[in-house]
């Protein structure tokens, strides 16, 4: 049985949106009173020799607890671990699906990754509900790349819209690790990730990139810290959204380099399309630089589809609902050609496109 129970949540005391980080969100309409605590078992598959499933839980960083979410996460012992030795290069992808049940539960999946010197793998972590229902979803992502390690992984929100998904992600790369942090998210009702991304060894990189469409009355959330902890290490981050109907979506962002960071290089890009007049985005960078010897910089947009582009389709015979599902999804290809799991960028594509359709039915 899980650790967390019902009353440890009526003692949890939650955040407020005057709290800069959970500024613009939805916290405020959240009752953990409404969910109960459930067991979960994922389904794996690949080369799960690298993988244990157990209810004893490992922390990476027992010293760092982003928010009270991450806390509750941690009381739920059972959690997956992937261990992957040194020198080991793991050619088949690792899958992971969670299928959240609908009926008010109260989920808590932990990932724990330890990728050694040299080594090289790819996870995909997809998340799915098993039919239409309230459930809360609070996912944890570990992850250490040691020296030289290369580590890609990709999350994948396909939850029923009455789903809220608050999840955290703790990264940190070693001397010359290259690290990959994808994600796709097209379900929940409120979906939120933070994702702190810290490189503590010289010569280390990691790349961020997300594709996120919400539509009816949906919400996706995103905070992201670009943690420069050593010299001549390398961060980009690219983030590509879409709101439609009266859906809303929230980008905050910070590229931090520390004193000792010299030689740094940084870059951070949010876009982001409007294709409804009730749906609104937020996009808010920000840049805390100690030390001068550094390259950044940071760019935020948005607005409605470019209408030079549709006209341009339009004037070719291209009637005008198919000049825009055009428009969106060249907007979102060149995430989709980022991602680590080449064979899935058709399959996601057509999922944008078909919730283009939803929007378009609806108005």
């Amino acid at each position: 049985m899980p650790v967390l129970d019902l009353e440890h949540l009526a003692a949890i005391e939650l955040p407020s949106t005057d709290e800069e980080i959970w500024r613009y969100s939805r916290i405020a309409d959240l009752d953990l009173g409404a969910y109960r605590p459930t067991d979960h078992v994922p389904q794996v598959s690949g080369p799960i020799e690298f993988v244990e499933i157990s209810g004893a839980t490992a922390d990476l960083f027992p010293d760092e607890t982003p928010d009270v979410f991450a806390g509750l996460n941690r009381s739920a012992p059972a959690q997956i671990r992937i261990v992957v030795p040194a020198g080991t290069v793991v050619d088949e992808t690792i899958s992971i699906t969670h299928t959240i049940g609908a009926d008010g539960c109260l989920v808590c999946p932990r990932l724990v990754v330890e990728v050694g010197a040299d080594s090289q793998v790819t996870i995909i972590e997809r998340f799915v509900s098993s039919s239409e229902g309230p459930a809360l979803v609070l996912p944890v992502l570990q992850l250490r790349a040691d020296q030289a390690a290369r580590v890609n992984y990709l999350a994948i929100n396909e939850l029923n819209q009455t789903t809220w998904a608050i999840g955290n992600q703790q990264a940190v790369g070693l001397r010359d690790s290259t690290t990959l942090l994808a994600t796709v998210a097209l379900g929940g009702d409120y979906a939120r990730v933070r994702t702190d991304a810290r490189l503590s060894g010289k010569g280390g990189s990691t790349r961020q990139v997300a594709l996120y469409f919400a539509g009816g009355t949906q919400m996706h959330d995103f905070r992201t810290i670009q943690d420069h902890d050593a010299p001549h290490t390398h961060s980009d981050l690219l983030f590509k959204g879409a709101v439609q109907d009266h859906a809303a979506s929230v980008y905050t962002g910070l590229i931090k380099i520390r004193e000792h960071a010299r030689g740094t290089a940084a870059f951070q890009t949010n876009r982001n399309l409007t294709l409804s007049e009730g749906a609104w985005a937020e996009s808010v960078p920000n840049l805390e630089i100690y030390t001068n010897d550094v390259k950044c910089s940071h760019a935020s947009t948005v607005g409605p589809i470019d209408e030079e582009q549709r006209f341009y389709l339009e004037s070719r015979g291209i009637r005008p609902e198919i000049a825009e599902r055009l428009v969106v999804l060249g907007f979102f290809d060149e995430v989709l050609s980022q991602l680590p799991a080449a064979g899935l960028a058709e399959g996601l594509r057509a999922r944008v496109a078909a919730k283009l359709n939803i929007g378009e039915a609806a108005s």
